[in-house]
């Protein structure tokens, strides 16, 4: 698989969706990482490893603790390519609404009362008078 697949791939399960919203507010441990999940620490493990083979976050170690950070740079890639879809349908939704005020402006125009044309009372003549 391509980079940006296994990037997707890892992305689309909910539980490492959360293990990397987690690991935003800073480093923490696999033990802390595991806490809020109904899950075996293995279980975590498999989640962290893919997310790693993703390149998405780092194990480390410090002596007995084994830190897991989130990889920030990873993402931009994702997010690149994203962002040209972003692009995409964002100048699709504004042609849409421009169209759309246009017709609204049209039924608006077509809506709105034309004033009548009165025909002017012409004063009738006067006969010219016999002195």
């Amino acid at each position: 698989m391509d980079p940006l697949s296994t990037k997707f791939a890892a992305l689309a399960d909910p539980t490492r969706r959360a293990i990397l919203a987690r690991l935003v507010l800073g480093e923490t441990s696999v033990t802390e990482l595991a806490e809020p999940f109904a899950m075996s620490m293995p279980a975590v493990s498999k989640h962290l490893k893919v997310l790693e083979h993703a390149g998405l976050v780092t194990r480390g170690r410090a002596a007995q603790w084994r830190p897991c950070k989130i990889e920030p740079a990873a993402l931009k890639e994702v997010d690149d390519w994203l962002e040209s879809y972003r692009r995409f349908w964002e100048a699709g939704l504004d042609r849409l609404e421009e169209y759309l005020g246009e017709l609204q402006a049209k039924e608006t125009l077509e809506a709105t009362p034309k004033p009548r044309k009165t025909a002017k009372r012409k004063s009738p003549r006067r006969a010219p008078s016999k002195k």
